[in-house]
């Protein structure tokens, strides 16, 4: 069984005037279904995926005055991406008020990101109906400072290669370097570990496929990189 929904008051600082509209908002589609309800989440969903995104926009544009428009809008697409909203759904365990089907509960559905990051938004969708946009967003920037006190930062999980491969060209008029050090484990479970080369830099990423170890050895590059250069971010 889910937490009694009006718990949820303690998580977000706001007690519901209509409490119908936080039941919508805790309903799965698969609940919905099972149970013949004439509404679900999904309409609320779409409500607070605009809400959010006004409400990022704003903050991201007065946290960084000098930050020109292309940089906004990657900071403000790493932090509506499913992990990062439902990294915000779990600061507040929303996840344990959602109401869903049986066969979603059992297959592990109330702690999926895909599933918390839409109820997350679905959640801001009656909160703003609810109150206000303000209201909604001192909510938002708080949780957001919290969990992302750095936005600049989560562009190293959005594009870390795409990232190393701008610093390198522009510094140094070359692309990065990327070589396979070793291939160990079984034939259906190989481990990766590659090497990238930048300059004089080199740094090196473990995975269970030459693609994401390439990705975890450009994030090491820029961490080592950034540590001397504080203007990479």
């Amino acid at each position: 069984m889910p937490e009694d929904i009006e718990k949820l008051k303690f998580k977000i600082g706001h007690d519901f005037k209509n409490k119908q509209l936080l039941r919508e908002a805790m309903t799965h589609r698969t609940y919905a279904v099972e149970n013949s309800l004439p509404y679900d989440n999904q309409r609320l969903e779409f409500l607070g995926d605009a809400v959010l995104e006004i409400i990022l926009s704003e903050h991201l544009f007065l946290s960084y005055p000098d930050a020109r428009e292309g940089e906004l809008t990657k900071m403000r697409s790493a932090m509506v991406n499913q992990n990062s909203l439902a990294r915000l759904a779990r600061n507040i365990e929303l996840g344990s008020f959602m109401i869903t089907g049986k066969g979603e509960k059992e297959s592990g559905g109330c702690d999926r990101d895909s599933t918390l990051s839409d109820l997350f938004e679905a959640l801001l969708g009656a909160f703003y109906l609810d109150t206000d946009l303000e209201t909604v967003k001192t909510f938002v920037v708080r949780l957001v400072e919290n969990e992302f006190p750095e936005p600049e930062k989560m562009l190293l999980d959005l594009n870390p290669k795409g990232i190393l491969q701008e610093y390198s060209q522009k510094k140094w008029n070359s692309p990065p370097v990327y070589e396979i050090l070793s291939v160990s484990g079984p034939d259906h479970a190989p481990v990766f570990t590659v090497e990238v080369i930048v300059d004089q830099l080199r740094a090196s990423g473990t995975a269970s496929s030459r693609k994401q170890a390439e990705i975890e050895a450009a994030k090491n590059a820029i961490m080592m990189i950034s540590e001397t250069d504080t203007g990479l971010f």
